[in-house]
């Protein structure tokens, strides 16, 4: 049995829900394998790890629901240089 571990970090609700969602659309945008690669990699971009990015904050969410715009609709969403 493994012991219980007090000192793992537990996500608000919140983070979990922005964590939840924003990994759901990468795996509609990207597929599951692609979509778990991207959100671990780190991204020079986005300034970090997508995934950590969208548990840290609404902003950081937004900027990776960017990318992932950006990714599906190409001919839509203007590039940013």
């Amino acid at each position: 049995m493994t012991p219980f571990r007090k000192s793992a970090v537990r996500l608000t609700p919140a983070a979990a829900r922005r964590q939840g969602d924003t990994t759901r659309l990468a795996m509609q945008v990207l597929g599951k394998e692609a979509a778990i690669s991207f959100m671990n990699a780190p991204n020079d971009k986005l300034g970090g790890r997508p995934i950590d990015l969208v548990i840290k904050s609404e902003a950081g969410r937004a900027l990776v629901e960017g990318a992932l715009a950006e990714i599906q609709y190409p001919e839509v969403v203007p590039v940013k240089e």
